[in-house]
């Protein structure tokens, strides 16, 4: 999964920000970067707008929070190929 505008970072973030349980990102070396905090957040739109965002899986703790997430990264998943 790999974000490529500004616009939709924004979407991607409005999204973690309206999500009630945790929303993290898993790389395939096993860092896990937590949507909820300031600093991981940072690093990992850093990871998603890299060749390196292909490889990051999406995960959130709630259901209610796995179905506002999926059209985004549904979406997302279209647009890059």
């Amino acid at each position: 999964m790999r974000l490529r505008s500004e616009a939709d970072i924004q979407a991607f973030l409005d999204a973690v920000n309206a999500c009630e349980g945790e929303v993290y990102l898993k790389s395939p070396e096993g860092d896990i970067f937590n949507l909820k905090s300031s600093m991981s957040r940072y690093i990992a739109i850093g990871r998603l707008i890299e060749e390196q965002g292909d490889n990051l899986e999406l995960f959130a703790s709630r259901k209610e929070d796995q179905a506002r997430l999926m059209p985004l990264v549904e979406d997302l998943m279209e647009e890059n190929g």
